[in-house]
């Protein structure tokens, strides 16, 4: 018979100097956070697994190999106050895969800020990160937590891409940012289950709620200060663009991606919290190449329909019982044969107030949603406890990827094996 360890023993286990916890470390996700960490956290970091269950934490844990044999396990329920404020308390860093983040997050993101405890998830949600802004930010610039949303393929290729085209056109004194795309040009891979659940969750939310609906529209929806941000027209979140006219390598017609909608509104929270050092006529959009280029109109069209018609069926009861029984749902996800064999690419292209061009690109092996995220998830967690004086002097608060973590994330995640790099593609006019 499973017996749970006493309340006594569970606060000996949070009193521990931890550096990183895992909470639901029992998720697919988790489980590919914790064994990323198993076999890529330096010997000495110390870890720790959190969730609901004891017996599925030791089962995780059995799986992990001989270095994970003695991390903790930590129990905890997504809205025990007290529970998360103890383990939030006995760590450095708390690592968190446990979504919809909008109604599982917000409690652990609280306690984390209160605690002056750094703390990193995956989210792609406009609306918990923005209530997460106006719940913690000014608290955790108070304690010095860094609460570091979307560190998964959500956002950190665009994030950090964007974070090194700034860093270099400013180091070539080319000028700033201005029309910026990031460009999906290749991917092999699939939408996680708790992506889609995200996204039934924030649709379900805004449904009936029209100030939440323009709010989640609003380009600058994360914004430290909306009234602050420059008016540059319509910046639409799905676009259809003429490859040619963003990329010189780009034939046909891009496609909208479908987290732009989201990805867009980190980054430019990113240039906002640099006091919009990417510059105050910078325009992003992200897109996505599909091939053949003959064909790439009509394909183009095309994902932009389906994307309309998956957020029409998700809002529409019949259409949302079929659709829930065909899309992925939470803790699904591909077999590790898929994972490996997955990979993505990202290319973006910026012109300079100097009239220069420049590209990027942000590349990685394995399934983007899943081996990738883990990677980037558990590489974020590693820089903010090991590399503190690496990090960007950005303080406490609500931050991003770029402004949390910057180079240090940069180093590290090259470390590991993905190709991040910039160049010039046309010299300023002058």
């Amino acid at each position: 018979m499973e017996s749970e360890p006493t309340e006594q023993e569970t606060e000996q286990e949070t009193e521990q100097d931890i550096d990183i916890v895992v909470y639901g470390a029992t998720g697919f996700v988790g489980v590919l956070v914790a064994r990323y960490l198993a076999e890529a956290a330096p010997a000495g970091t110390r870890i720790a697994l959190a969730g609901r269950s004891r017996r599925k934490l030791e089962a995780t844990r059995s799986r992990l190999g001989e270095r994970a044999a003695d991390w903790p396990l930590l129990l905890a329920e997504a809205d025990d106050a007290a529970a998360l404020r103890a383990l939030a308390e006995g760590a450095r860093v708390v690592v968190t895969t446990v979504g919809p983040y909008a109604k599982y997050g917000r409690a652990l993101a609280h306690a984390c800020a209160a605690a002056g405890t750094d703390y990193v998830d995956l989210t792609g949600e406009v609306l918990f990160v923005r209530q997460s802004i106006d719940e913690n930010h000014e608290l955790a610039r108070s304690t010095g937590a860094r609460l570091v949303h979307s560190c998964g393929f959500d956002s950190i290729p665009s994030d950090i891409g964007v974070h090194l085209l700034h860093e270099r056109v400013r180091a070539d004194g080319a000028g700033e940012l201005t029309d910026t795309t990031t460009v999906l040009t290749a991917m092999k891979g699939g939408a996680s289950g708790g992506t889609i659940d995200s996204l039934r969750h924030q649709i379900d939310t805004i449904r009936k709620d029209r100030a939440l609906r323009r709010r989640v529209l609003d380009p600058y929806a994360l914004s430290p200060d909306r009234a602050a941000e420059p008016e540059l027209g319509r910046q639409p979140d799905l676009v259809l663009a003429r490859g040619a006219a963003i990329g010189p390598n780009l034939r046909g017609t891009l496609a909208p991606f479908v987290m732009a909608p989201y990805n867009t509104r980190i980054v430019r929270r990113s240039n906002a919290l640099r006091g919009h050092a990417y510059g105050r006529r910078f325009r992003y959009q992200e897109a996505m190449r599909v091939r053949p280029p003959v064909l790439s109109p009509v394909l183009a069209a095309g994902v932009a329909a389906g994307l309309g018609v998956l957020v029409a069926g998700l809002a529409t009861p019949p259409t949302r019982y079929v659709l829930d029984r065909l899309l992925p749902k939470p803790g699904q996800g591909p077999s590790e044969r898929d994972r490996e064999r997955g990979h993505f690419t990202f290319d973006i292209f910026a012109i300079t107030t100097s009239g220069a061009r420049y590209t990027a690109r942000f590349s990685a092996k394995g399934d983007p949603g899943y081996k990738a995220t883990a990677l980037m998830l558990g590489e974020s967690a590693l820089a903010l406890a090991l590399d503190r004086d690496a990090l960007p002097p950005s303080g406490g608060g609500v931050l991003t990827p770029a402004t949390a973590l910057g180079d240090a994330l940069v180093a590290r995640l090259r470390d590991a094996g993905v190709r991040i790099s910039t160049r010039a593609l046309s010299p300023a006019i002058t």
